[in-house]
C-alpha cells in the first residue's frame, strides 16, 4: 500500500486537442485533494498512441487547465524531479519493464494473430461461454518462440493473469470491489510492433512517480484487476483507488460525449446553450464546428464569456456535495470542504440550465468594472470597437453593461448589443420586426411625431423620454407598450432589448434622431 503521508495524485490526459468536462472534474477532484493534503499533483500526458495523439493539439489541454485556476505542481512547462512527463519519453523505462515481467514469469511472449485471437472468441460467442485465450501460441521458452517464428510470426507481450481466486481492492468512493480473475483477460502490453500499451504504461509510471492515490472515472474501474496484478507481480507498493461517478449526458447515465450532438440538442437547456455558443462564435469570427466548439468541452465556455469559478463550482458539485444544502462555493471554500468520503458513485447528470445558473450567479457578484473588462475583448474581435478600445467606446460599453444588468449572463452576450457600435447608416431590421412593428401608416405616423416631439424636447434624458411616450400614448389612444415597441424597433432595429428609454439615452439625442429618420425613409422589404 503506498504512503498514505505523503499524497501524490495525477491525471494523465492524452494530448488530443480536447479538454472534456469529464475530464476536468476528474483534475477538479484531485487537484482539490492534493492541494488539501498539502501534497502534489502531476499532469502526465498519455501519448502512447501515435495515432491518435498530436503534439500541437496538448496546447488546448494546458490552456484550459490554466483558465480554470486547476495549476500543476509537476509535468509540461513546470519540469520536476520524475521527468520526462510524457510517455513517449518514456520507452526504455517501459522496455525494462516488460523484461522484468517476463522474467517474473508474469507475462510471456504471444505469437497468434489477431486473425487467431478472433476466431477463439467466436467460438466461445458460439458456444455462449466466456471468451479466454487458450494460450495456444504462447512461448515461454527460446525454442517456442523460434518455432514460432520459423513460420513468420511475430511476438507481442502479454499478461499472464492469475486463472484462479479474486482480487479484492478498497475503493475509496465505491468500497469493496471484488473482480474474479478468472474473468480477466491475458491483456497485451507490447504490440509486436514494439510499442508499449496503456495498461503497463500507467503503472510504470504511477510507481516512478510515487503516486499514493489514483483518483479517475469509474470507466477505468475494470482495468484495475490487470494493474494491480502488475504492481504485485513487480514487488511494487499499489497505490489507494478512487473511482469517480460518470460525467454523464443531461437526463441520462450515459457518459456524456462530443460525439452525440444532434441527440443533446433535443433536450431544450441544451439547445438554448448551443444556440448562445453559436451566435457568440459567429459575431467574433469563430469556427463552429462540432470538432472545435462543442459544449461538451471547456474549450467552448472559455471563448464564449462563461466564468472559470462558475464552471469550477459547478462541476465540483458533479459527484459531490458538502450538505445537500449548499451550492455556491469559493476556491477557498471547496479547498476546505472537499472530501473523498462525500464523493457519490452514482452517475452526475450534466445540466445545462444549472450550469447557466451559476454562471449568473458569479456574474451578478462582479462589479461594472469588471463585467466591462470582460466584454470588451469580444467587442474588439467583433469589429465594432478599437483594439485598443478608446475612452469614448469604453464610457459607451460601460452604459450598456449597466442599462443589461443580468441580460448579460455570459461575457460574450455584448454582442446582441451590435446597434450601439454601428454607424446609423448601417443599422439593419429584423425582418419580422420591421414587418410586426412597423409596417403601418399608423406605426409610422407614431414614429414621425415622435421624432418631431423629440428634437423640441428642452432635456433629453431617461425621465424626460418616458414622459414623452407617456404623453404620446395618451394623446394618441395608442398603448405604452406598443408605442414602445414600434420605437424600439426604429432605433434599433429590433424588438428586443432592456429599457427604450434608457437605450434612446444611450444612443443619444442626434442617432435617435437619425435612426428614426432612417426608419420613416427605409422601404418594408
Amino acid at each position: 500500500m503506498a504512503d498514505d503521508t505523503t499524497v501524490r495524485v495525477r491525471i494523465a490526459p492524452s494530448p488530443t486537442g480536447a479538454l472534456h468536462l469529464g475530464l476536468v472534474r476528474t483534475a477538479l477532484y484531485n487537484w482539490l485533494f492534493a492541494r488539501q493534503h498539502k501534497g502534489r499533483f502531476i499532469l502526465r500526458i498519455d501519448d502512447t498512441d501515435p495515432v491518435r495523439n498530436r503534439e500541437e493539439m496538448l496546447e488546448p489541454i494546458l490552456r484550459g487547465l490554466r483558465w480554470l485556476g486547476i495549476d500543476w505542481d509537476e509535468g509540461p512547462e513546470v519540469g520536476g524531479p520524475h521527468a520526462p512527463y510524457f510517455q513517449s519519453q518514456r520507452t526504455e523505462r517501459y522496455r525494462q519493464v516488460v523484461t522484468e515481467l517476463l522474467e517474473r514469469g508474469a507475462a510471456y511472449y504471444d505469437y497468434a494473430t489477431p486473425e487467431e485471437i478472433a476466431e477463439e472468441r467466436k467460438a466461445a460467442q458460439a458456444e455462449k461461454r466466456l471468451f479466454l485465450y487458450s494460450r495456444r501460441w504462447m512461448a515461454e521458452t527460446k525454442e517456442q518462440a523460434h518455432r514460432f517464428e520459423a513460420e513468420g510470426r511475430k511476438p507481442a507481450v502479454r499478461l499472464k493473469m492469475p486463472r484462479e481466486g479474486r482480487l479484492v481492492i478498497d475503493d475509496l468512493v465505491r468500497g469493496r470491489v471484488e473482480f474474479e480473475w478468472q474473468r480477466e483477460q491475458d491483456q497485451v502490453i507490447q504490440r509486436a510492433d514494439g510499442t508499449f500499451l496503456y495498461h503497463l504504461a500507467t503503472v510504470v509510471d504511477d510507481h516512478d512517480f510515487a503516486i499514493s492515490h489514483v483518483i479517475r472515472a469509474e470507466e477505468h474501474l475494470s482495468n484495475t484487476p490487470r494493474q494491480v496484478f502488475i504492481f504485485q507481480a513487480l514487488g511494487w507498493p499499489v497505490p489507494r483507488f478512487a473511482h469517480l461517478p460518470v460525467v454523464a449526458e443531461p437526463g441520462s447515465r450515459q457518459k456524456l460525449s462530443k460525439r452525440k450532438m444532434e441527440k443533446y440538442l433535443k433536450n431544450p437547456d441544451f439547445a438554448e446553450l448551443v444556440e448562445r455558443g453559436a451566435k457568440i462564435a459567429r459575431a467574433i469570427g469563430l469556427k463552429t464546428s462540432p470538432e472545435v466548439f462543442n459544449p461538451v468541452m471547456v474549450e467552448f465556455y472559455e471563448r464564449v464569456g462563461f466564468l472559470p469559478q462558475a464552471l469550477v463550482n459547478y462541476l465540483a458539485l458533479l459527484g459531490w456535495s458538502l450538505d445537500d444544502r449548499t451550492e455556491f462555493f469559493t476556491r477557498e471554500e471547496l479547498l476546505r470542504s472537499f472530501s473523498l468520503e462525500r464523493v457519490i458513485g452514482a452517475a452526475a447528470s450534466f445540466d445545462p440550465k444549472k450550469l447557466m445558473a451559476f454562471q449568473v450567479h458569479y456574474m451578478l457578484e462582479l462589479g461594472l468594472d469588471e463585467k466591462v473588462a470582460l466584454v470588451l475583448p469580444y467587442l474588439v474581435k467583433a469589429g465594432l470597437v478599437h483594439s485598443p478600445p478608446n475612452p469614448r467606446e469604453t464610457e459607451l460599453t460601460r452604459k450598456i453593461v449597466e442599462a443589461a444588468g443580468d441580460r448579460i449572463k455570459v461575457a460574450g452576450d455584448i454582442v446582441d448589443y451590435q446597434e450601439f457600435y454601428i454607424e446609423d447608416d448601417r443599422l439593419s431590421y429584423d425582418r419580422a420586426a420591421r414587418a410586426e412593428w412597423l409596417g403601418s401608416a399608423q406605426q409610422l405616423k407614431m414614429v414621425a411625431l415622435f421624432k418631431e416631439r423629440l428634437s423640441q424636447m428642452a432635456r433629453f434624458d431617461r425621465q424626460e423620454l418616458e414622459r414623452l411616450i407617456a404623453d404620446i400614448s395618451a394623446a394618441e389612444g395608442v398603448k405604452t407598450g406598443e408605442l414602445a415597441q414600434t420605437l424600439r424597433v426604429a432605433v434599433t432595429g429590433k424588438a428586443i432589448g432592456f429599457g427604450l428609454a434608457d437605450t434612446m439615452a444611450i444612443l443619444g439625442r442626434e442617432r435617435c434622431l437619425a435612426r428614426l429618420s432612417r426608419a420613416l425613409e427605409t422601404k418594408l422589404t
